[in-house]
């Protein structure tokens, strides 16, 4: 249906793509795999018509197709579904499903007189809601939904527009495993209507369980292509990263020492209740759950974007109230949110700008003195720091700057780290910090991390992912519908037991005796609930 030919696009001296090649066939959903900065985002924009190719041609049906807009690659039937949702807040769901292209009725001869037909409007939005299992009405307003009810909007508007070839980018980053099954069922059902899908992710257990092809993107060329049946995840990474990356997970040793902070009580009137734990310095802290559990909003409050969470917060044994993120930062708090192109950091403004950005948190900033000359910040010193940041986190980056928006995700995700670790704080929370990008960037994630407890850091990990947790956690809270329902400790040297954690945080029990917190085997899904049942 779709075909792409020696595709070449470049952006100033970077060479985006490469002569790419890739076909799309109807009923059968490509995979499209490559490292952050490989060239998927610039493939996805020229198929939807953002870019225009430098070179090669894209053809529909064997006949040439020219995309001058997004305008055109809609009317050719070409949808795409990202991964970062941009919507209208203050509009219903069925409004965002229909932007644009509102269904009208009035006399066909006199345009001026049409108006919106309300009532087709949200039927429609509501049969094609309903078809993805979102739960929720087409009258809601955006704003009172979730990231994950945010995705199947998205989702929605794609199967709302008939379209013929649908492009998923990174379409489960923010859903429940609950949902992430029911999505699988979707992309079948696009795959039975003679749809084409191109989908991408960084979760391989999801490319092997809809995908029927493949093709690996590096450094912007087209290095491997076949048949998933054909294929294994040693041989997809060895062609992502044109390496060997044989230990996704670096050792952590258990070095932990005193106590550096004391949760008790905390409790917020929607979101989460009577939650106390504590963290440890040298250590790894996990917190794992389903969506909804409201892990990200606890993290929240803990660093003053929630303020009206009531507990207390003790630091080094001494009380701190924290009302404002000024008051985390002057606490040796810091945080990298789960969203990190919204709630982390600026992208229009460059990767020092972006590094530096928390020294304006006020007088109490401890980073103050570091990049400021008395009340001013000094441009000097700014560099410094970006520079040092850049060459301790292997950023990639042409220039310091580079404007954000122009890094890949996973060198995104380090700036935001670095920004915070310039602080020198003494605990840090990453919420969701593997979030979108490749497996190259999570292992550099990961060593970063590591080496972060092995200088004496507390780290808070909030994670989906029940690899991270398990290898990389000394103890994992388990949290359900806002409340701490379960505590796991690792033995050195062992993960944790993936099963007790997925049957914790759903309520469910196994069917069989359960494993050893301590089991070093963790499942090659451990995500899979089928060997669970309801108590």
């Amino acid at each position: 249906m779709l075909t792409l030919r020696g595709l070449h696009k470049r952006f100033g001296p970077t060479h985006a793509l490469r002569g790419v090649d890739l076909e799309l066939v109807p009923g059968e959903a490509l995979a499209l795999i490559g490292e952050n900065g490989a060239g998927k985002s610039t493939l996805v924009k020229t198929l939807t018509g953002v870019h225009r190719p430098d070179e090669g041609e894209i053809l529909i049906d064997g006949q040439p197709l020219r995309l001058s807009c997004a305008q055109d690659a809609q009317a050719a039937g070409i949808v795409a579904v990202h991964q970062e949702t941009v919507m209208f807040e203050a509009l219903s769901a069925a409004e965002n499903i229909f932007i644009g292209r509102p269904p009208m009725k009035g006399p066909a001869r006199w345009p001026a007189l049409q108006v919106v037909d309300w009532a087709r409007m949200n039927r429609e939005a509501q049969a094609v809601l309903d078809q993805v299992g979102a739960g929720f009405a087409a009258t809601t307003l955006v704003r009172d939904l979730s990231l994950a009810q945010r995705h199947l909007i998205e989702i929605a508007r794609a199967l709302s527009q008939q379209a013929r070839v649908v492009i998923l980018d990174e379409p489960t980053a923010a859903l429940s495993q609950a949902e992430i099954r029911d999505f699988y069922g979707i992309v079948r059902g696009l795959k039975a209507r003679g749809v084409a899908v191109l989908f991408i992710t960084h979760k391989f257990d999801e490319l092997f369980a809809v995908c029927d092809r493949y093709v690996v993107l590096r450094d912007g060329a087209s290095v491997g292509h076949g048949r998933m049946a054909e294929a294994d995840e040693p041989t997809l990474v060895r062609l992502m990263a044109g390496r060997e990356i044989d230990q996704i997970y670096p050792p952590v040793e258990d070095r932990r020492g005193e106590t550096v902070l004391e949760v008790r009580g905390l409790s917020h009137p929607s979101e989460f209740a009577d939650i106390a734990f504590t963290l440890r310095r040298g250590e790894i802290l996990g917190f794992y759950g389903l969506v909804g559990a409201g892990r990200s909003e606890l993290m929240q409050a803990l660093t003053g974007l929630n303020p009206q969470a009531r507990g207390e917060i003790r630091i080094d044994g001494r009380a701190v109230t924290i009302r404002e993120p000024a008051d985390a930062i002057a606490a040796g708090l810091s945080f990298v949110p789960e969203e990190r192109q919204r709630q982390g950091a600026i992208l229009a403004f460059s990767v020092r700008d972006n590094i530096s950005l928390a020294a304006l948190a006020g007088p109490r900033n401890r980073m103050e003195a570091a990049v400021s000359r008395g009340p001013w910040l000094s441009a000097a010193r700014e560099q410094t720091l970006a520079a040092g940041m850049i060459e301790r986190l292997r950023i990639k980056t042409a220039s310091q700057d580079t404007p954000l928006s122009g890094l890949s995700g996973g060198n995104q995700q380090k700036v935001v780290i670095a920004k915070w670790l310039g602080l020198n704080p003494r605990i840090v929370i990453l919420d969701e910090p593997t979030k979108g990008i490749d497996v190259g960037a999570k292992q550099a994630v990961y060593q970063l991390v590591a080496e972060m407890v092995a200088q004496g850091l507390a780290v808070i990990l909030v994670s989906s992912e029940l690899p991270e947790v398990s290898h990389l956690a000394h103890r994992v809270m388990v949290m359900r519908r806002g409340r701490l329902v379960a505590e796991f400790e690792r033995e050195p040297g062992r993960p944790l037991d993936a099963e007790a954690i997925v049957a914790a945080a759903s309520g469910l029990e196994a069917t069989r005796p359960a494993l050893p917190t301590t089991s070093a085997a963790v499942p090659a899904d451990p995500e899979d609930l089928s060997s669970f049942a309801c108590p």
